[in-house]
């Protein structure tokens, strides 16, 4: 193998262990294992890990541009701990996406599209007979993810992938200590209303949906 391959297979396996790492930590976030303010301390983590510290400091920053970590000066890195302002930022952004999204879902609707959308929902409506809460957040997330690929429009498409994940905190802060049925039904109209085309009332439920942030501030009080 030549000296040009090797580095190349260096490489490759160096992205591989740090998107790995960024995986780990990213799930254990989301889950709620690491805390909002909680410290991420390099020589533990990669401890854990069995990794470098080297590998660890790249997935941190894979999170930071995600928008799931940040860097505090003298203290290192942390969870992020969202504030009344973020909050209202990620409700506010969620709802111009994801109204305008499922808007247009809605107007270009066909039968495979209709397809995709019915079995998303019947795989959440079996999450949520089942009690699976974790299973029910998670299908939540790709139901409303289909959602806006079912748009058409890519550019809106990607930029709901650049903050997708911290939508994410965002509707498991919304899901938390709620029924997976309740979450379930929620969707049930709006599901309807896109396979029917009905583009104003699909529009409208969208936002009915996203819990706002001062119902999320009142169940922390």
């Amino acid at each position: 193998m030549s000296a040009s391959a090797d580095t190349a297979t260096e490489t490759i396996n160096k992205q591989s262990l740090e998107a790995q790492a960024a995986d780990l930590l990213r799930r254990q976030i989301l889950r709620g294992e690491l805390r909002a303010g909680e410290r991420l301390l390099e020589a533990p983590i990669a401890d854990r890990f069995a990794l470098s510290r080297g590998t660890i400091r790249a997935a941190l920053r894979r999170l930071i541009e995600e928008g799931l970590v940040c860097h505090v000066p003298y203290t290192g890195y942390q969870v992020i701990d969202f504030s009344d302002h973020d909050l209202w930022e990620l409700y506010t952004l969620r709802a111009a996406l994801e109204s305008l999204g499922t808007r247009l879902a809605a107007l270009r609707i066909d039968d495979d599209g209709i397809r995709q959308l019915r079995a998303a929902f019947t795989q959440l409506l079996a999450a949520a007979e089942s009690e699976d809460h974790a299973a029910a957040d998670r299908l939540d997330r790709e139901l409303h993810k289909l959602i806006i690929g079912l748009s058409g429009h890519e550019r809106l498409r990607q930029h709901y992938v650049r903050v997708e994940n911290q939508f994410r905190v965002y509707i498991a802060l919304s899901n938390r200590e709620v029924d997976a049925r309740e979450i379930c039904e929620s969707h049930r109209e709006l599901v309807a209303s896109i396979c029917a085309g009905d583009a104003e009332r699909a529009e409208r439920l969208a936002r009915a949906n996203i819990v706002p942030p001062e119902q999320l501030l009142a169940r922390d009080s």
